[in-house]
């Protein structure tokens, strides 16, 4: 059971929801609420993007802050430390429809200072915020095999554990504020690293004689093939029409982990390579395609066709 506002909610059944940012991630995570039971409010920058949530019986809301009006708590999910402070702050922001006992629940990966500053503000219309970024992808999402790190008030994540659990398989308390975020931009440094990595063999093999579909095939099912090269290691034979993680928002993070890193005097050597290939693949035109795209710029250093 869940108290908010002075009720209980039985969550494992259903509680009353809000989400904002129905993005590619946003919507499907939406779409899984909705499937669980739960009754889910939404708000997305583009309605047109949302009306496949609509006709499935989402409501939709005009703002952020008729969103936390209307729901007892209410996920987030955006592209940037920028963009959190633009749904968050203002007379349309969610922190103006937010009162005791509402609590604010945000998936995005963003700065964790700019997320306790936000969570502060949260905190002093009486309601409470966690940080609760997703290990995955929407593949992992559709699967049911989503691990979701949470920052914030332990009492809080204890009564959010139950929706928690309809989101992803592995729900983990890591400790306050930003640590949820501070554990995700850690994460993130091994998926490009791997990935990076898993090019540079591939490629190695195809100069050596290899075919490379023959390679692909024997890596990622050894014992290299974590969960992440299993589903993105095949990218390298086709891309993606739509990509899971694009090079900017990888970047974005492998940015922020880097300041982490010198901040904390931890020193980040492969993370500033693979910095260096993602900036080599937005100055090939690449930003907009999954991150795994790395290939195509190692592939095209290697005199190999992409």
């Amino acid at each position: 059971m869940l108290g908010v506002g002075g009720r209980q909610l039985a969550v494992a059944q259903m509680a009353n929801l809000g989400y904002v940012g129905l993005g590619g991630m946003g919507s499907r995570m939406a779409a899984r609420l909705i499937d669980k039971g739960h009754t889910v409010t939404g708000y997305n920058r583009t309605r047109a993007r949302a009306q496949s949530l609509i006709d499935r019986g989402m409501t939709w809301a005009d703002s952020p802050k008729a969103v936390a009006r209307a729901t007892d708590v209410m996920f987030v999910n955006v592209a940037d430390s920028a963009s959190l402070e633009a749904v968050a702050d203002g007379p349309d922001g969610f922190i103006a429809g937010l009162g005791a006992g509402k609590i604010v629940v945000d998936v995005s990966t963003v700065s964790p200072a700019v997320s306790r500053d936000v969570a502060g503000r949260v905190r002093q219309t009486g309601a409470d915020m966690v940080d609760a970024p997703v290990s995955g992808s929407q593949v992992s999402l559709e699967q049911g095999t989503l691990a979701v790190m949470v920052g914030g008030a332990r009492g809080t994540f204890d009564r959010l554990k139950p929706i928690l659990d309809d989101v992803g398989q592995r729900v983990t308390y890591v400790g306050g504020n930003g640590l949820g975020l501070s554990l995700k931009i850690a994460h993130n440094i091994s998926l490009v690293v791997q990935m990076l990595a898993f090019s540079e063999g591939v490629l190695l093999a195809e100069k050596s004689g290899v075919a490379r579909d023959t390679a692909v095939e024997v890596f990622t099912h050894s014992a290299i093939a974590s969960p992440m090269v299993g589903y993105r290691g095949p990218f390298v034979l086709r891309m993606p029409e739509a990509p899971l993680f694009n090079v900017n928002m990888m970047q974005k993070d492998l940015l922020m982990a880097l300041e982490a890193g010198r901040t904390a005097g931890v020193p980040l050597p492969t993370a500033s390579v693979a910095n260096e290939f993602l900036t080599a693949a937005r100055a090939m035109g690449l930003a907009d395609q999954d991150f795994a795209v790395v290939f195509k710029v190692l592939a095209h250093m290697a005199g190999l066709p992409e």
